[in-house]
């Protein structure tokens, strides 16, 4: 993972098609955003995808990692602790608004006349007063911990489109129905068919965000029948795929 820019509170990265960063943890909180490609964050057991209309923050001392979907430029902004207090207290992906967007190019972009100081902490306060009242999006993926769930989701993850029931899954991993159903509930907090509707969701924002159109979405996640997905996607991520897609920025 190259750092082709790295100065005081701010760092450039620049990810290849699946590239993932090893865990790690920070002191001081940051703000992670994609300036190019669709990231995805993973902290506290939980998966948010990032495209360029959202920030991830993760506050000081959180174990996490990102992963690359298509070649990303990732944007990292560090927060002091006195700015943090604005920012939730748990990891979260949030809602960026065009002003944050800006001022976070700004603040990691390669710049031949450098900012003073005081100038970059203005900048920081203007992405902390944008990010602190956004809403936080409404959608992440269990990540299992069980190896049985692990490897369903390894299946599933590499076809999301699959038609297996749970009874297949089970057979093909060696484990039976009823003791997956099981550990859907105790570990994830939900059954199989909701869990494989996320990771199909999830699956479909990835593919909204790199170009892909509303009917070759659904079709790529599972879904035969458009109003379906639309109707699966609007009730987790809050708004129609075709509405999210036109919310992106320019690439």
């Amino acid at each position: 993972m190259p750092i082709f820019r790295q100065q005081a509170g701010e760092q450039t990265h620049d990810l290849e098609h699946r590239e993932r960063t090893p865990v790690h943890r920070h002191g001081q909180g940051h703000l992670i955003y994609p300036a190019r490609g669709v990231l995805s964050a993973s902290a506290s057991g939980r998966t948010w995808i990032i495209p360029a209309n959202r920030t991830a923050w993760i506050p000081a001392h959180f174990d996490h990692y990102h992963r690359a979907h298509g070649r990303t430029d990732m944007r990292i902004v560090f927060v002091t602790a006195a700015l943090a207090v604005q920012l939730p207290d748990r990891p979260a992906v949030l809602s960026t608004t065009s002003l944050a967007r800006e001022a976070l190019l700004a603040l990691t972009a390669p710049d031949p006349a450098p900012r003073s100081p005081q100038a970059r902490d203005r900048l920081r306060h203007v992405v902390v007063d944008e990010l602190g009242p956004a809403p936080e999006e409404p959608l992440h993926l269990p990540e299992p911990q069980d190896p049985r769930l692990r490897e369903l989701a390894r299946i599933m993850g590499e076809d999301p489109a699959g038609k297996a029931t749970l009874g297949e899954l089970g057979r093909a991993i060696g484990v039976g129905e009823r003791t997956l159903s099981r550990l859907c509930r105790e570990e994830l907090g939900m059954g199989f068919t909701r869990w494989r509707t996320q990771l199909r969701v999830h699956h479909a924002l990835v593919l909204l965000t790199t170009g892909a159109g509303v009917l070759e979405t659904a079709h790529a996640c599972g879904w035969s029948n458009p109003s379906t997905f639309i109707d699966s996607f609007t009730a987790l991520v809050g708004q129609t795929p075709g509405r999210y897609r036109r919310n992106l920025p320019p690439p």
